[in-house]
């Protein structure tokens, strides 16, 4: 069985790095939807709908196990997908859950009731649809009480990145850093809600300063999937991943191989 990593576009290889470095041995596939993305500026609608049919081509592809490598995705439909739509014996993983159980010190799995924490003052940075969707929020409110999120919509810094242009991205995120400021002069934290900004994630932290503790998704969603498999031993294999696109396959591998600093061959979906 293999693990499928779905994102809108090129960003969940930034997660896809980080499992293949903790769990080098994993099956992965690969699907970016790039003929879509992003995904960012639609609404929860299409949004559910685009990723159910990613996610449903990754099924198909022989995993029983699927990650949104997406914060949108995860934001806008995971929730939706859990209740109403998945297949029997089928599992998929939203990127939420890892990152604050970090920011709220809480192992995986630990259901006691919300508490106070160390950190009351916590930026987010994110896509105008997670904004919108408040589903970190909401997953924050499930384990924490007492902390200001003070949520930024960081338009264009997405679409900067999956061309390659990141003068552009670091730009941008210098802006929207200055608006979030405007806003929360003093965050103790901040959180990079989308899995393309770790390549921002130096620009983010010059922007906020020394004193701001920047939490990026990549590493902590391999540390949890590393615990969620020792707890579900049925996923066991090896070889190398398959990369899968809806975009032109030619492209998106340029794209990607810039993106990763090697080389990477995607096939059509």
């Amino acid at each position: 069985m293999a693990v499928g990593i779905f994102d809108s576009g090129l960003g969940g290889l930034t997660v896809l790095d980080a499992v293949q470095k903790r769990l080098p041995d994993l099956p992965l596939v690969y699907l970016g939807d790039n003929a879509h993305a992003p995904y960012g500026v639609r609404d929860s609608d299409d949004i559910y709908g685009l990723t159910t049919a990613g996610v449903q081509r990754m099924f198909d592809s022989g995993c029983d196990l699927v990650i949104l490598a997406c914060n949108t995705a995860s934001a806008a439909a995971l929730r939706r997908m859990q209740e109403a739509w998945m297949p029997q014996g089928k599992r998929v993983l939203g990127v939420f859950v890892p990152l604050i159980e970090a920011l709220t010190e809480r192992q995986w799995g630990d259901n006691s009731p919300p508490r106070e924490v160390a950190v009351k003052h916590v930026a987010l940075f994110a896509t105008p649809a997670t904004v919108s969707s408040r589903a970190f929020q909401r997953e924050l409110a499930f384990r924490a009480i007492g902390v200001d999120v003070e949520a930024q919509a960081c338009g264009g810094v997405v679409d900067a990145i999956e061309d390659g242009d990141l003068i552009l991205a670091e730009a941008l995120v210098r802006s929207h850093v200055e608006a979030l400021k405007r806003k929360m002069p003093n965050p103790q934290a901040a959180v990079l809600g989308c899995t393309h900004y770790p390549l921002m994630q130096e620009a983010f932290q010059e922007a906020l300063g020394p004193d701001v503790e920047v939490y990026s998704q990549a590493n902590l969603v391999a540390e949890s999937l590393a615990d969620y498999l020792g707890r579900h031993p049925d996923i066991a294999g090896g070889g190398a991943p398959a990369f899968l696109t809806t975009g032109d396959p030619r492209r998106v591998s340029s794209k990607a191989t810039q993106f990763l600093r090697r080389g990477i061959t995607f096939e059509a979906a």
